[in-house]
C-alpha cells in the first residue's frame, strides 16, 4: 500500500492540477514498482508560505528578498 505525501505552497493550485498530480504519481508507481492503483494513496498538503522555510528564512520573506 504505497502512500505518497505531496507538499506544495498554498498559491492557487487548482483542482485539475491536483488531479494530474494524483493520477501521474499513481501511474508512475504502477509503471515503475508494479503497485496496484487501487491501494495507492496520494495526499496533497497545501502549506502557507510563512509555514515553509529554507535557507534559514520563511519562503515569503525569501522571495521578497530575491525580488529586490
Amino acid at each position: 500500500m504505497p502512500f505518497v505525501n505531496i507538499k506544495v505552497t498554498k498559491e492557487g493550485v487548482t483542482r485539475e492540477q491536483k488531479l494530474k498530480l494524483i493520477k501521474g504519481v499513481t501511474d508512475l508507481l504502477q509503471e515503475v514498482l508494479n503497485k496496484d492503483p487501487q491501494t495507492t494513496h496520494i495526499v496533497i498538503d497545501e502549506v502557507e508560505l510563512e509555514n515553509w522555510g529554507f535557507a534559514g528564512m520563511q519562503t515569503d520573506d525569501y522571495r521578497k528578498l530575491k525580488s529586490t
